[in-house]
């Protein structure tokens, strides 16, 4: 399987989200991203998994999900699949 990101050094600290993809460092609000994992406690927080093809994150405990094109701002369009006739 081939990878879609290269997700690394994923750490929630002081609320702040922070994790390395693809060697950009970024860091975002982690209210902003997900109130689920604001709420959670921090052994909530420290359990997750990345997928393996490097699209998103998962936390089992509290059962959330961020994808990585979420994070970096990435907007998918759902095309039309219509024909007109």
């Amino acid at each position: 399987m081939n990878k879609y990101y290269q997700v690394k050094n994923i750490e929630i600290q002081d609320g702040v989200f922070s994790a390395t993809i693809d060697g950009l460092v970024i860091k975002r609000e982690l209210k902003e991203i997900s109130p689920v994992l604001a709420a959670a406690t921090r052994a909530e927080q420290s359990k997750f998994e990345v997928s393996p093809s490097g699209y998103g994150i998962f936390w089992p405990l509290v059962d959330e999900d961020i994808s990585i094109d979420g994070l970096l701002g990435i907007v998918h369009h759902k095309e039309n699949t219509q024909e007109i006739v």
